[in-house]
């Protein structure tokens, strides 16, 4: 039983009253429980008992000497046995749940406690639920074998093994005097079936809704009532099955919630006024705005909607009865309490940037990506050049110095060439 906010094994220090809903699945807070007794001879008797985690609940009578408090572990008297639950409410609250369930609390009916759960008692549960995913798939599969038009949602096993209870699902009339034998046979259990519907098996089931919590159904809704789709047109909700669906397939209950609140707003809204006559055509109601007070209106010849009064569709409905047509409508205003919003102003840049200018700085750009590719290739041209002046000057004194003293000249080292003028340098691309 470990707790969803603490995170402890053995549960909060609670005792299961956390209110998180991680120690039990529906969990009840006792706001009684820390008031002294005026007399204790008085007080109720009866404990309510959650079996499966909250799953189930019943009601045992305490004959014993103990005080329990909630979330203790008891042994109940069971079928041919004894069973294992939890202690969910005590007190003068069970009183109130018993006469809320018309159980009389002197009946002999209700069972009793025995004592408090041993670690004989633990061990034996724990077995005894061990078995229940096996018996589930098992029992699907006889049902699907004798073509039973049903479905098993849950089996829950006593805790001494001696009695497995069945929690099925079904349109029809289902006769399954068959499938109680072949039970009995393969599980060697006292089989005992109960047929729920399509909301209790979601609240067994459990789940997260389209709101971001957890189910209703699973956490402390207890008794369903029926909803039809008139409630979501009292409440003007388009009618989308898709949406207004819960996990169990049906109309969420949530619908029923405020219903109420919109059937006193309604009761000032006149019943006769989906038509109004007038000189353009006959306008036709679209939706009832409780919470300004105002019906909308709409003409046969334009999408516009045309918000009125009550007094106003009071007074031409008045009128339609005396065979008069007003000429106009006369549009309610509507005032909206949110502040309005402030458009920011936009600059119209378009013409700002003219092409001109966009070829300059492209032309600029291509001139400078020509003069970088140019700089390496003329200093290699420019190392170039005095190599080449080397051996025709070596020519030329060769060539003067056939003579005695022209050989001299010829053979001593020549000094370093002057760098080539300016004439005959390459022009540069600028």
């Amino acid at each position: 039983m470990g707790c969803g906010s603490c995170g402890t094994p053995g549960g909060c220090g609670d005792k299961g009253g956390c209110a998180s809903g991680g120690c039990n699945r529906m969990n009840v807070h006792d706001w009684l429980a820390n008031l002294p007794f005026s007399d204790a001879e008085s007080s109720c008797r009866v404990v309510e008992i959650s079996f499966n985690n909250g799953s189930r609940k019943a009601y045992f009578k305490n004959t014993t000497n103990h005080f329990f408090e909630k979330g203790d572990m008891v042994a109940l008297e069971g079928a041919n046995g004894f069973d294992v639950g939890m202690v969910n409410l005590t007190g003068e609250l069970v009183r109130l749940q018993l006469k809320k369930n018309n159980i009389d609390e002197k009946s002999e009916e209700i069972k009793k406690i025995l004592r408090y759960a041993s670690d004989y008692d633990i061990s034996k549960l724990k077995e005894s639920k061990a078995r229940e995913a096996q018996m589930l798939i098992r029992s699907r599969a006889i049902a699907r074998h004798l073509k039973l038009n049903l479905k098993m949602a849950e089996v829950e096993v006593q805790a001494d093994g001696k009695k497995a209870t069945y929690f099925y699902i079904a349109d029809d009339r289902v006769d399954f005097r068959e499938l109680i034998k072949l039970y009995a046979g393969e599980f060697k259990v006292r089989v005992e079936m109960r047929q729920i519907g399509a909301r209790q098996e979601a609240g067994k089931v459990g789940g997260i809704g389209s709101c971001g919590r957890e189910l209703c159904c699973s956490t402390w809704l207890t008794d369903f009532k029926s909803v039809n789709t008139n409630t979501a047109r009292y409440q003007n909700l388009s009618i989308n099955q898709t949406k207004l669906s819960g996990q169990c397939g049906r109309l969420k209950c949530c619908l029923n919630y405020e219903l109420d609140t919109y059937l006193d707003a309604l009761q000032f809204f006149p019943n006769d006024a989906d038509y109004l006559e007038v000189a353009k055509g006959r306008a036709m109601l679209t939706k009832k705005d409780i919470f300004r007070n105002l019906m909308w209106y709409i003409m046969p010849d334009s999408n516009k909607q045309y918000p009125l009064s009550i007094e106003m569709v009071k007074k031409i409905k008045a009128q339609n009865k005396e065979g008069i047509r007003p000429e106009t409508i006369e549009p309610a205003e509507v005032v909206t309490k949110n502040p309005k919003e402030i458009e920011p102003e936009y600059a119209d840049l378009v013409g700002q940037i003219s092409l001109s200018s966009l070829e300059r700085t492209t032309r600029k750009r291509r001139d400078k990506e020509r003069s970088r590719q140019q700089r390496p290739q003329q200093g290699g041209t420019q190392g170039q050049q005095p190599r080449q002046q080397g051996p025709q000057g070596g020519q030329q004194s060769r060539q003067q110095g056939q003579g005695p003293q022209g050989g001299q000249q010829g053979r001593r080292p020549q000094g370093p060439q002057k760098p080539p003028s300016d004439q005959n340098r390459p022009p540069r691309n600028n």
